[in-house]
């Protein structure tokens, strides 16, 4: 049965350690093996600059080759069953990297697919960004154990989510800091199921303030992803006042840092002298994303 890579939910806190300390093996320059004769196919439903180009570079670095497939552009658009997509995409590549709108049809291709499946994102969760997010606070704090992780925005979306799942699996206290509509809150019965699996707190913040206050690691996201353009104005009145500005992170702990996915919206969700201060890591962040995409994909691939 093949490997796959949706959520960390499925995956104990030794698997994700063991990911991190293999991508901090790879930065460091040390060779961890290579990937010579193998290829990824790289399905995308959803654009994208650094999942696109951080894979690519991941695969060809390693001696592999990545084969980028917009399902514009493909026999999908023209209504080619899912099913029949991934029985070919198995006889011709090693592994298949999918960023799609709706994570059930993640969770179709692995239940069908003999190779690995990689979520590149989907509506629930981004576990490759969280797998960057987790390796630049350990090289930048040293840890992840026992600091206070606040994710500002919209904590129902990948990114709320998959910060709340890996942080606290790595005994870090994770607040979700959101307004009180059942839209931007978790699933209660998924926010349950996660504490169940986790080591550190999880904590559901309406007050911003609150949610800041002697924050170790400030996250935020867009507001506004796409398909939720409609409801831009809605969104834009709901988080005005968790927008990560330099008056709401001064009640985080001092030497606090600041992560974003990207693409970042300035003036949204996070203001100019946030993202651009001392305190923000946001381009050693997106760096990550290579080094542990590389490791993921030895582990995903590479015989032990």
């Amino acid at each position: 049965m093949a490997k796959n890579f949706l959520t960390l939910m499925d995956y104990p806190e030794k698997e994700i350690r063991k990911i991190l300390e293999l991508a901090k093996k790879i930065k460091a320059g040390n060779s961890e093996g290579r990937l010579e004769g193998q290829t990824l196919a790289m399905l995308f439903e959803k654009t994208s600059t650094r999942t696109r180009v951080s894979f690519e570079v991941a695969m060809n670095q390693l001696g592999g080759h990545a084969a980028y497939l917009d399902s514009r552009t493909t026999k999908l658009a023209e209504k080619e069953t899912l099913k029949d997509t991934i029985r070919v995409l198995e006889r011709y590549c090693d592994a298949i990297m999918a960023r799609v709108y709706r994570h059930s049809d993640l969770e179709e291709m692995s239940s069908i697919s003999k190779i690995p499946v990689i979520n590149g994102l989907s509506d629930l969760y981004h576990p490759c960004q969280t797998l960057a997010d987790l390796l630049t606070v350990i090289e930048k704090k040293g840890k992840i154990e026992d600091l206070k992780v606040s994710f500002f925005g919209d904590c129902a979306f990948n990114m709320g989510r998959s910060t709340m799942i890996g942080f606290s699996k790595l005994w870090a206290n994770v607040f979700l800091v959101c307004p009180d509509k059942a839209k931007y809150l978790p699933d209660p019965e998924f926010l349950e199921k996660v504490r169940k699996y986790v080591k550190g707190n999880v904590r559901i913040e309406n007050d911003p303030v609150k949610g800041m206050k002697d924050a170790d690691v400030v996250i935020t996201d867009k507001w506004i992803s796409p398909g939720q353009e409609k409801e831009e104005k809605q969104r834009t009145r709901d988080f005005k006042k968790y927008q990560v500005s330099s008056e709401l992170v001064k009640h985080a702990k001092q030497g606090f840092i600041f992560l974003h996915c990207l693409p970042a919206l300035r003036g949204y969700e996070v203001t100019n002298d946030v993202i651009d201060s001392r305190n923000s890591v946001v381009f050693d962040e997106a760096e990550n994303r290579l080094h542990t995409e590389k490791a993921l994909l030895l582990y995903l691939l590479k015989d032990d």
